[in-house]
């Protein structure tokens, strides 16, 4: 606990006027659709293929979801739509779930875009990107001379 907080929080120590017009309340509103709409990733290479990952739960890939490669650029968008509706003697219940998904990730000189690939199983969206060998010499060591 800090000294001087007590039992208050890190809110509870923002100006009145702040807390007033409800600023940890769209902080926090803000903070949560940031998140959603944030695709997590994880990228790795494997052999000669720079592979992405990407958390894409409950969606229809074939309707959902578009992986595309321009210049040196890989582009995963996604949308959820999910709508359910229940129905009983006692009421009407109906709830729905909907967002945009989006994220870029750099290629590394050599990828080649026309033979992507990309495969989802159990909510996750794979897209392997097929990375060409560095050609040409490799480095060079260059000797320092003394004046």
């Amino acid at each position: 606990m800090v000294e001087g907080w007590g039992r208050r929080g890190p809110w509870d120590m923002m100006p009145e006027g702040m807390r007033r017009f409800g600023f940890p309340e769209q902080f926090k509103r803000f903070v949560d659709e940031w998140e959603t709409t944030w695709l997590r990733t994880e990228q790795f290479r494997d052999g000669d293929s720079l592979v992405v990952r990407a958390e894409l739960p409950g969606i229809d890939p074939e309707r959902d979801v578009e992986v595309t490669v321009q210049d040196s650029t890989l582009s995963i968008k996604a949308e959820r739509r999910e709508d359910t509706a229940n129905r009983t003697k006692g009421g009407y219940r109906s709830e729905f779930r909907y967002g945009s998904y989006a994220r870029t990730v750099d290629l590394p000189r050599g990828a080649r875009g026309e033979d992507v690939k990309a495969s989802y199983h159990d909510g996750v969206l794979e897209v392997r990107v097929p990375v060409a060998p560095e050609s040409g010499p490799g480095p060079t060591k260059v000797n320092v001379s003394r004046d």
